[in-house]
């Protein structure tokens, strides 16, 4: 257990540096290009999209679900302690990447065209402008993920963690030129080349620098590496039968993604879209990043471990131990983010009205961020005993969910009963809905599976972790209030916003540890040693 405290310290200092900065980089492409009722901001969302949802096709499932055992299973195995394996999986991992690259930069007008059906004209021509410049990035965030993946396999957990923070500066550095350069930009009219190349320059430059960084770490994986297009040897039909559940399981969340922002971009320009639908998710996804990655990373490593070896009660005991220490921990971060929730949003918009129609959205992602982390060792438990076919029967339902309250949205706005302002709000809460139905149904596909799963203890810890969330968060709107509330201090500009945020989010945190620590939580003293090992100097 001290070396996954270890490893996860390590995991959640670079994971918090890497979303801190991430953090200040959206803060100032909010500043740059804006959020609510933007057009130039939802054309570079619809472009940044692009080379995420290619990504996530092709990798992201792949790397996570079935690269990491594959390799744990070849250092046990093969004598030369996995290199050969490595090698071969690294050099397919390019020729397909380059190839997926080649075929996406010819489809690139095609591509927008889907994702960006219902913009207008303009909207979608800088939103191809854009498309051309970031679309290399998936290449480099595939290179990026294999690599990271083989290094956390090899229990080199650092480098894959703390290496965004290069591509945070990257893009801090650039963004805040071009405002110092160009100004600030809301309409998707007036883009000259040189603005276009300069916002997605800086995209791509980030992204090739934080993967180029790993390649500086490789020595202490102990991997002898070389191209091998030798490919016979490596498994391919196994893992392509396993890769292809995680593919058809990425591809049904893609295409529901798809339907959410191709119907919110008809508030384009108007009211929140596709821009504020992917800056509240960054915001609700980073406390996932932070403590469920950093957590449950070598947790999987070691989950691993052990469904090779066979022992079943050490997995389960594994999940339990996993599933308290991420509830603990999660639902402080959300009686935070709660309770700074107007603050946090007024920071990334123009206005105080903006920003309640911001925390809106925020607001409804956020009603899933504890089934959400629940998932995620459920998940990776499946995908520690090679079953990638479960996973996406689950993530179906979830799609489908997805994709119906989308389109009763829609229907509601297109009869007249569902304001255009509140369109990404109904998509955002359709998400949402849709992640608690999927963890009823992972967690019944698991009990299946291994039999009783012995989480009780940790749900009813999770029980009280909620109710003590809720009094820290009704203290911090207190706080929040006494602040003057949305039409006071607090919301009044963006620096107020983060010294507000700041302060609510202190107190409610402070409240809420205090009394993990008064009821005696375990978990409560296992999150304080890890953030010992956190700060600077431990």
């Amino acid at each position: 257990m001290a070396s996954l405290g270890r490893a996860s310290a390590i995991i959640a200092a670079g994971t918090l540096a890497s979303r801190a900065t991430g953090l200040i980089r959206n803060i100032v492409l909010a500043t740059a290009l804006g959020t609510v009722g933007s057009a130039a901001a939802d054309a570079f969302g619809i472009a940044v999209q692009l080379p995420n949802s290619i990504y996530d096709l092709i990798a992201s499932g792949l790397l996570a679900g079935v690269i990491v055992p594959q390799i744990v299973k070849a250092v046990r195995e093969h004598s030369d302690r996995g290199s050969a394996f490595v090698s071969k999986l690294l050099t397919l991992g390019v020729v397909v990447l380059a190839g997926v690259l080649v075929l996406a930069l010819i489809g690139a007008p095609l591509l927008v065209q889907i994702y960006g059906s219902r913009l207008p004209g303009e909207t979608q021509a800088l939103a191809l402008s854009f498309a051309y410049w970031v679309l290399p990035q998936l290449f480099f965030f595939g290179l990026y993920a294999l690599l990271g993946e083989i290094l956390n396999a090899r229990k080199v957990y650092g480098p894959y963690s703390w290496s965004p923070i290069i591509n945070n500066i990257v893009s801090i550095a650039g963004l805040g030129s071009f405002v110092w350069l160009f100004g600030l930009h809301r309409d998707a009219i007036g883009w000259t080349p040189q603005m276009i190349s300069y916002v997605g320059g800086t995209a791509l430059l980030g992204v090739t620098l934080q993967t180029v960084a790993l390649l500086f770490f490789w020595r202490r994986a102990d991997l002898v590496i070389r191209p091998d297009f030798q490919w016979r040897g490596i498994g391919l039909r196994h893992i392509a039968r396993l890769a292809g559940w995680t593919f058809l399981m990425v591809a049904v969340g893609q295409i529901a993604g798809l339907i959410q922002m191709t119907n919110v971009s008809a508030a384009s320009g108007k009211a929140a879209s596709v821009s504020t639908l992917q800056t509240a998710w960054a915001i609700f996804i980073l406390p996932y990043s932070v403590i469920v990655m950093s957590i449950g990373t070598p947790f999987y490593t070691r989950m691993a471990e052990y469904a090779t070896a066979g022992d079943l009660g050490a997995v389960k005991k594994s999940l339990g131990s996993q599933t308290r220490l991420i509830s603990v921990l999660m639902v402080g971060a959300l009686a935070a983010i709660v309770a700074a929730i107007i603050p946090i949003s007024r920071v990334f918009t123009d206005d105080a009205s903006d920003a309640v129609s911001f925390a809106l959205v925020l607001g409804a992602y956020l009603l899933a961020l504890i089934p959400l982390s629940l998932q995620f060792g459920i998940q990776r438990t499946f995908y520690a005993f090679h079953d990638t076919r479960t996973p996406f029967f689950f993530t179906l339902v979830q799609a489908v969910i997805v994709v119906t309250t989308t389109l009763i949205a829609v229907q509601l706005l297109d009869n007249g009963a569902l304001p255009l302002t509140l369109l990404a709000f109904a998509i955002a809460l359709g998400q949402s809905l849709a992640n608690f139905v999927q963890l009823g149904f992972a967690g019944t596909a698991l009990r299946r599976k291994l039999g009783p799963l012995d989480l009780g203890g940790p749900l009813r810890s999770l029980v009280l972790f909620l109710a003590v969330g809720a009094v820290s968060a009704a203290i911090g709107w207190g706080v929040f209030l006494l602040l003057g509330g949305v039409s006071g201090w607090a919301a009044s500009e963006k620096w107020t916003g983060i010294v507000a945020a700041g302060v609510i989010g202190i107190v409610t945190l402070g409240v809420y540890g205090l009394a993990m620590l008064v009821l005696r939580v375990p978990e409560a003293h296992t999150a304080l040693r890890m953030l010992r090992r956190i700060l600077p100097g431990r």
